[in-house]
Parts: structure tokens; sequence; C-alpha cells
């Protein structure tokens, strides 16, 4: 995957911890936060799961976005989680990065 700005949501776990993030590499990006790479909160509380992304043509529309969804309640950051993404599978196989072993890693 080329450079192209999004905004992506991480998950610990369905209904668990959750992490709204910016980028212009999303599979880089993901892969730096499962390896703990970017120590912080997602290393700290152990956010690895990729249960949702947005695409944009720019970064300043994906550096807007993910200020608007850091606003929204949680309720509504999991019912847009749902509406793509029911079961909180992890995306991150599917762009080509090795599906999370059991014990988080």
């Amino acid at each position: 995957m080329s450079k192209q700005p999004c905004v992506y949501i991480l998950a610990s776990k369905r209904y668990g911890t959750l992490y709204i993030g910016v980028t212009a590499h999303l599979l880089e990006r993901v892969h730096q936060h499962r390896t703990g790479a970017m120590p912080g909160f997602t290393d700290r509380y152990g956010v690895h799961l990729l249960v949702r992304y947005e695409m944009f043509a720019d970064m300043p529309s994906a550096i807007a976005r993910e200020k608007q969804l850091k606003g929204w309640h949680r309720d509504w950051k999991i019912n847009l989680i749902e509406s793509d993404n029911p079961d909180w599978a992890d995306l991150a196989p599917g762009l080509g990065l090795a599906p999370l072993r059991h014990d988080g890693c």
C-alpha cells in the first residue's frame, strides 16, 4: 500500500479500549503499534486490532476526520465500527499484515 492519508481505529477487543489515529502509511503504522515500536497508549493497553479505517485524498481531510471522531461519544464510535465491521474482525490481515497471535503480538 503506497502513501495514502487515512484515519484508523484500533481496539483491544470487541467493545474494548479504542484508539483513533491518522497516518499516510497504514500498514507501517499498524505494524509499529503491534510491535511496540510506538511505546505509549496502544502498547500499554494492548490496543492492536485494526477494526476500521477510512482513506482520504489529502492529509488535511484525514486530520479533520480524526479530530471529528475523537470528539464523538463512545457509542457513536462503536456504531461506526459496527456499520462496516459488525464482528470487530481484525482488518489488518486483509491488507497484508500477519494475523495477531493469541498472546496479542
